[in-house]
């Protein structure tokens, strides 16, 4: 491939560099202003204050990471941050690793590092929850908020500087390097339903081994049990209506007349536990370490290690999705093998090990500082699914005279991510006559990634030749069979370079360029320019422009796997497989970013600081999951199954109907011909689906389907007011305007029907309309003496999504989440080293807009398993409603 780079790979390239940050924060306990911290996000300069950045920044201290009431960073960041979205609700293993957003593209798109250094990715990219699929990021839940000194958000394009994943900016979370002293942390709560308790236990300790010598230990543990939110399962009721779901093709009896076992299962009539929490262990331990005994060199080390156990309930299985050879489950009085006349409620489990360390060494020669790294980091995801059956194998294990065989728990497969970083980063002052040196930053940095997608034991993917078994494959989630499995790794090499200069005193400009090589994609280089120019003391203006680069995700490239409901099987291939080059798919190619910013910054009156800034982001070949390319979907109760071939197929469906089947649906052979190629059992799913209702067979893949837009301000202002006699109350307001537009869909691929979209108007609107356009966000904390109340009021402006209705195909529904205020509320006491406090996130207990009557009227009259769905998942602040919780602290 042609190199467009203008940076050689020997020259020495720039460092993270001068960029500059935004001059706001909401303050944290009768500190001074946030705007006066001094920053090291987005710039070498040293003792560089927000306050004179020339790009918009907040910072958070720790104390107001601890005013959150559940102890997560995902929360901490977006509760008081609007620019930032975090995922408020998971399903299968999405539940254990919920990302953030930052101006309302994908987690990919920001960076999240760790005192300057990169911080890795988790192994389990998203691949069922709509809103955030492909998310790959970070996983913050991993850090202990015991450890954080402070956290800097970079709002602005910084791709040049810190390499891709930097489109919509940079979180960069500084540690605590304490040599004495320390604090215990205990917290627990539920929501105000009466379910989903938590409790959290963390600790850390700053000692000094030896002189010139910082260990900083911290360690967690939490805990969070089940909820549910969710309505009856109306399968397992009499609705009045014969439907297929409802009567299971049993000549209009009900699955509760045929099977009256199901009123003994846990919780009936809510015996689909799917809409809720799931339950989940996680145990974090992090360090810190410096020694700066040497003349002019400082080592540095950093490090973590995190356990985590999750489970999450899946669909409930009606009683005839397994049976035995002698089972007639299919008739109005179920005879024969049939092991489970109530049904069942699989889970899928998470057992993971995450660990990472970073070591390097820092100094100052005469005029030039030189940091030296390298980081390794590991993931790894071992996934399980427990009280469950293969209902294949244990047709064919079965006998006319004998029941059948299947593990109820099997190992479906494992996700593991492995990332090694080195850095050289060099700084260097130049005084050349003018207002202040002309600071010069470069550096290098060497990437090397792999992930590996492991094959599950047989019974997960196990599937029947036999033309009379039921589907294959664990029930809930369909396990990784070889020919899913893969190692796949690649390489990058970048250089960057930084210039930051003041012509005069009042104008500050900024220059970066970046330099990279990836292994599998070839060269790319991008820049950024970014300027501030001080009219008087008290205003400013500032602005940024930028391009951007962000390679694929490993995971994106490669992940291979089977999605399964209770009517629908997917295959969604790896972009670079055969499978997908046989449907015109191809392999993935980098998005590249173009960003444009400008603002101001006010200090009007004293001790206020105000900024506006508006941005434009634009994003070529953003990267999204298509949506699913159909190669058999049917309304056939009893279409036979068995085929050898995608063509075998289309001359049964076609002879079935001529000979007067009831039976309205599409074939496409070559969808289904590359599902068969890339292992997925089509053979045993056609005719099956759910006992023989109707279902579809689809295929989709991660494709550079869209170029977006993003527009969108960030007005930011706080205060503070001495109270005489009575302490002082901080204030702050922060506001965010976001909207994103879709520019341009891909085609579709050769090898589908071209009626089909890459990415429908449903698909589309997951990205355009799950962002609330308007979030605000106005805060009060009054401290005095041993006393403190936080107070928060949070709005919400409305966001949602399109969708089919549920007995309408082709009528497309737009699902409201509705506007809302979210209160939440903190006091607190001290006395001496302790301190209480007592609070409640959502205050009032609001939940978003249900879903309408006649909508979940028409899910209820078909029997679907969406009704026990009674809110939009996509809600920016949950499903769950309030949260209330008690909390003591220790200082030493």
């Amino acid at each position: 491939m042609r190199k467009i780079g203008i940076i050689s790979r020997g020259a020495l390239a720039m460092a993270l560099a001068a960029s500059g940050q935004a001059a706001f924060a909401q303050a944290t306990s009768g500190a001074a202003s946030d705007a006066d911290a001094i920053i090291v996000t987005g710039t070498r300069t040293t003792g560089f204050k927000a306050s004179d950045s020339p790009a918009p920044i907040q910072i958070l201290g720790s104390d107001a990471l601890s005013r959150v009431g559940q102890p997560d960073l995902n929360q901490a960041l977006a509760q008081q941050i609007p620019s930032i979205q975090a995922q408020a609700f998971g399903n299968d293993q999405t539940a254990f690793h919920p990302s953030i957003k930052l101006r309302g593209v994908s987690p990919n798109h920001t960076l999240i590092m760790i005192d300057g250094k990169r911080r890795h990715g988790t192994a389990n990219v998203a691949v069922t929850n709509a809103v955030w699929t492909g998310g790959a990021a970070p996983d913050l839940g991993l850090i202990p908020g015991d450890m954080i000194d402070h956290v800097e958000v970079l709002q602005d394009g910084a791709a040049a500087q810190y390499g891709t994943d930097a489109i919509a900016g940079v979180v960069n979370f500084i540690l605590k390097k304490n040599d004495h002293g320390g604090t215990i942390n205990i917290d627990g709560g539920q929501y105000f339903a009466g379910d989903g308790e938590q409790y959290h236990i963390s600790g850390n300790i700053g000692i000094a081994p030896i002189e010139d010598m910082f260990l900083s230990l911290t360690g967690e543990y939490k805990f969070h049990n089940y909820s549910f939110r969710g309505d009856v399962d109306p399968r397992v009721v009499d609705t009045g209506l014969n439907t297929a779901a409802n009567t299971g093709n049993s000549g209009g009896r009900t699955i509760l007349a045929r099977y009256p076992g199901v009123k003994n299962f846990a919780n009936y009539p809510y015996v689909n536990r799917i809409f809720g929490d799931g339950r989940m262990e996680l145990t974090n331990g992090f360090y810190n370490w410096g020694y700066s005994g040497f003349k002019d060199i400082e080592l540095y080390s950093f490090g973590s290690i995190s356990r985590r156990v999750g489970r999450t309930f899946q669909n409930y299985r009606l009683p005839n999705v397994v049976f035995g050879k002698s089972a007639s489950p299919n008739i109005a009085v179920p005879t024969g093998d049939i092991p489970f006349p109530q049904g069942f409620s699989p889970q899928e489990v998470l057992r993971e090990l995450d660990y990472s360390a970073t070591a390097g060494a820092k100094g100052t020669f005469e005029a030039t500082t030189v940091d030296l790294s390298a980081t390794y980091a590991r993931d790894v995801n071992k996934i399980y699914v427990e009280n469950s059956a293969n209902a294949a194998l244990y047709y064919d294990t079965s006998t006319l005279t004998s029941p059948g065989f299947t593990p109820r728990n099997v190992h479906n497969g494992d996700f593991i991510s492995t990332q090694f970083v080195s850095n050289l980063d060099l700084t260097h002052e130049f005084d050349v006559g003018l207002a202040g040196p002309v600071t010069v930053a470069g550096g290098l940095e060497y990437r090397w990634e792999e992930y590996q997608l492991r094959a599950g034991e047989l019974a997960s993917y196990y599937v029947s030749t036999n033309t009379a078994a039921p589907g294959g494959g664990i029930q809930s989630f369909f396990g990784y069979a070889p020919s899913n499995a893969s190692v796949n790794s690649r390489n990058n090499f970048s250089q960057y370079v930084d210039v930051s200069v003041k012509p005069v005193e009042a104008w500050l400009i900024d220059g970066a360029a970046r330099h990279e090589h990836y292994s599998d994609f070839g060269d790319t280089t991008v820049f950024k320019l970014t300027s501030r120019y001080d009219i008087v003391p008290e205003f400013a203006v500032r602005g940024t422009v930028s391009t951007g680069f962000r390679a694929p995700t490993l995971a994106e490239g490669f992940y291979s796997g089977i999605n399964v409901s209770v009517s629908s099987l997917s295959g969604i291939f790896a972009p670079n497989s055969a499978g997908a080059a046989a449907l015109g798919l191809g392999g993935l190619k980098p998005e590249k970013s173009t960003s444009f910013s400008g603002g101001i910054v006010a200090h009007p009156v004293s001790r206020l600081t105000v900024t506006l800034d508006g941005y434009r982001l634009t994003i070529r070949d953003r990267i999204v999951q298509s949506g699913g390319f159909t190669g058999y979907s049917n309304n056939c109760r009893y279409l036979p199954g068995g085929y050898t071939s995608a063509t075998n197929v289309q001359a049964a469906y076609t002879a079935f109907v001529a000979a007067g089947g009831t039976c309205t649906g599409t074939i496409s052979p070559s969808v289904l011909t590359a599902l068969f190629n890339n292992g997925v059992p089509i053979t045993s799913v056609i005719g099956t689906i759910n006992g023989g209702a109707s279902g579809s067979l689809a295929v989709n893949s991660f494709v550079n389907g869209v170029k977006t837009q993003t527009t969108g301000l960030d007005f930011l202002a706080n205060y503070f007011t001495p109270i005489d006699g009575m302490g002082r109350v901080d204030w702050s307001l922060a506001v965010n305007y976001n909207k994103t537009k879709i520019k341009k869909v891909a085609p579709p691929p050769s090898g589908v029907n071209q009626s089909t979209a890459i990415l429908d108007v449903y698909a589309q609107s997951q990205i355009t309309n799950t962002t609330p356009k308007i979030r605000a966000t106005a805060g009060a904390l009054w401290t005095f003496d041993r006393f403190e109340i936080n107070l928060r009021e949070s709005y919400y402006g409305n966001s949602g999504f399109l969708t089919t209705f549920p007995t309408n195909a082709n009528r497309a529904y737009y699902i409201s989440a509705g506007k809302a205020f979210i209160t939440d509320l903190e006091a607190s006491v001290k006395f001496g080293p302790i301190k209480f406090s007592i609070g409640a996130n959502n205050l009032l207990n609001k939940y978003p807009k249900a879903y309408p009557d006649e909508f979940r009227a028409a899910q209820y009259e078909t029997s679907s398993t969406a009704f026990i769905t009674k809110y939009p998942v996509s809600s920016p602040y949950g499903v769950m409603g309030g949260y209330y919780y008690g909390k003591i602290g220790v200082r030493f």
